[in-house]
């Protein structure tokens, strides 16, 4: 990702390359020039190697447990794997900027990333809409349709990510001319704000959704409180603990992705690097974060784990309905 946050250093090396390359001497005369490494290209490489095998490990777990086809699970699986591809992703921008050094290759490191964290950012809003049906139609949600709404909701996802990758392939680049580049080169300003925008509004819609799930799960706790003429203890803690958990996923949310988001409306290539360097890092680390908060946290999906690692558990899993506790 170091040609999406370029500093002004590496924009002189490259001007330096330009001009040795465009010397009277003859291209098989010309010395190999070195780039020089950047410790910020060494850490987004690190985390994209950490970022592939941890969600690596999720889709494996999905792939080979056979009860996990449940449509949550294949959500979880889909968000899983754009973050594997956003961490190959980094590992690809890493070999494109001290080995390859093309203007397509790099479009293409680009395009991928932005697909792969855009398919990442909508897995999120899938799973939240997944979370709202599994409440709001209860008896209904264990159904056929529910496994076809779940596929379709995918397959859109998936095109609008890839729609939104190809941009800078297909000319929404500031190769041609720096002036209009955004924060994250070869991203132009208008690619950045048209990203930024649809996310503020992906964020919006699941703070609507995830609001909706508290007041569901709320009305279902007074219902059971007055059938029964009082809450059990229990099942307030059940509450209480699906609220914290909601309250954790949409703050960790907003936390890593939104100062990115609205720094990337503000801001340009002129910009201070290190105000990029602060706000990108905790968007690419929400790929790491994310397993422990959809994968990990899912009993039957930890219960795989441990069963994989040591096989000190039974291989035998229940289709429970869920509580609140499991939004």
């Amino acid at each position: 990702m170091s040609n999406l946050l370029q500093n002004t250093s590496s924009l002189l090396n490259w001007d330096v390359l330009e001009e040795r390359n465009t010397s009277s001497a003859p291209s098989w005369e010309l010395e190999p020039v070195l780039v020089p490494l950047n410790l910020w290209d060494v850490l987004l490489c690190v985390t994209g190697t950490l970022m592939s095998c941890e969600n690596a490990v999720v889709i494996a777990l999905i792939a080979y447990t056979p009860t996990l086809r449940a449509p949550m699970f294949v959500l979880i699986g889909s968000l899983a794997f754009a973050d594997l591809l956003a961490g190959l992703g980094l590992i690809l921008n890493f070999i494109v900027t001290y080995i390859v050094d093309s203007g397509f290759v790099t479009l293409l490191s680009a395009g991928l990333l932005i697909t792969a964290f855009s398919a990442s950012v909508l897995n999120i809003l899938a799973i939240t809409v997944d979370r709202y049906l599994s409440l709001y139609n209860a008896l209904t949600y264990h159904t056929d349709r529910t496994v076809i709404f779940t596929y379709i909701i995918l397959m859109l996802m998936w095109v609008i990510s890839i729609a939104f990758g190809l941009l800078p392939v297909l000319g929404w680049n500031c190769l041609e001319d720096e002036s209009t580049c955004s924060i994250c080169r070869p991203v132009n300003k208008n690619n950045a704000a048209a990203l930024a925008v649809s996310f503020l509004l992906v964020f919006a819609l699941i703070l609507q959704l995830y609001l909706q799930i508290c007041k569901i799960a709320f009305r279902h706790a007074q219902q059971i409180a007055v059938q029964r003429q009082f809450m059990t203890t229990s099942h307030s803690s059940s509450t209480t603990k699906g609220v914290s958990t909601l309250t954790t996923i949409l703050g960790t949310f907003g936390f890593c992705w939104i100062p990115l988001a609205m720094y990337s409306l503000v801001a340009d290539t002129r910009s201070p690097v290190i105000y990029t360097y602060i706000t990108s890092f905790p968007a690419i680390c929400h790929s790491i974060i994310n397993p422990m908060l959809y994968a990990f946290r899912n009993p039957e999906i930890l219960r795989s784990l441990k069963i994989a690692c040591c096989g000190c558990m039974p291989y035998s899993f229940s289709m429970r309905p869920r509580t609140p506790s499991d939004v």
